[in-house]
């Protein structure tokens, strides 16, 4: 397996080792180990992995407001992949079943992986910046850099392969709430 095949995994089967949306912080540390940076908020915590944001919400079971002790559920995934550029950032577990993640992804090979595994890649924004793609089946939308110099500042190398560039992937994002529009 490779790191392609992680993202059009999460693409198309909106899981991460097997933990997705409805899941509980225990079950994420199962998965991806505990080597994350929490930041809990008011009933929401956001889990950093790095290469991956894990965003939970209080189910309101226990009354708890901002806590890790499985009263809170998985509501949302997003997978950074535009962070892969300025070094390693990918859980542990992942590099053992994925091996090595390249530093840019590629939006016409996500797209292919994403069409061998027999979903489509539909467009959602083209606008700004940042285009934005959905894959209808199950929901994920794909940001893909259309302008690796937003600013205009001219100072963008485009043959440089260690920076962004138009085309590469910026992220993924699962969130139940995008499933089926």
């Amino acid at each position: 397996m490779s790191d392609l095949d992680f993202h059009a995994h999460v693409a198309t089967r909106r899981d991460v080792l097997g933990t997705g949306a409805g899941s509980t912080p225990g079950a994420w540390d199962t998965a991806l180990g505990t080597d994350c940076l929490d930041d809990p908020g008011d009933g929401v915590l956001r889990r950093d992995y790095g290469l991956l944001e894990v965003l939970f919400s209080d189910t309101g079971d226990s009354g708890d407001t901002g806590g890790t002790d499985g009263s809170m559920t998985c509501f949302g995934i997003m997978v950074q992949v535009h962070r892969l550029v300025h070094g390693p950032c990918t859980p542990p577990l992942l590099v053992s079943r994925y091996g090595t993640f390249a530093p840019r992804v590629r939006f016409e090979d996500l797209r292919s992986a994403v069409l061998a595994l027999g979903h489509t890649v539909e467009p959602d924004d083209l606008s700004g910046d940042i285009h934005r793609y959905r894959v209808p089946e199950s929901g994920t939308r794909i940001h893909v850099i259309a302008d690796p110099d937003p600013y205009g500042d001219g100072d963008h190398d485009t043959g440089d392969p260690d920076i962004h560039q138009a085309g590469d992937v910026w992220s993924l994002d699962v969130s139940p709430f995008w499933r089926g529009r």
